[in-house]
């Protein structure tokens, strides 16, 4: 991956990984298609990890400029159909 991860210094080394592991998946979400329920459950861990939605939009609001997507649209896509498949 090329791009610039929207990561903080006050993370552990495990939270990091879980975070760029995330974004990875959203990442895959519009080049092929991910999983739904493999989806949700990173999208569960990256929000123990930024609970808070202003922090959140702002994690996102990095990723998705640097590659033109919405992380946003991708989980919102995935809590709404019943696929076991999320491609955007």
């Amino acid at each position: 991956m090329d791009s610039k991860l929207p990561i903080s210094i006050d993370w552990s080394t495990e939270e990091v990984v879980d975070v760029i592991q995330f974004f990875e998946i959203v990442e895959k979400a519009y080049k092929g298609g991910v999983d739904r329920e493999k989806l949700l459950a990173h999208y569960r861990r990256f929000k123990e990890i930024v609970p808070g939605k202003s922090e959140e939009k702002q994690l996102f609001k990095q990723y998705d400029e640097e590659l033109s997507i919405s992380s946003y649209q991708v989980i919102k896509k995935a809590r709404e159909e019943t696929s076991t498949k999320i491609k955007m």
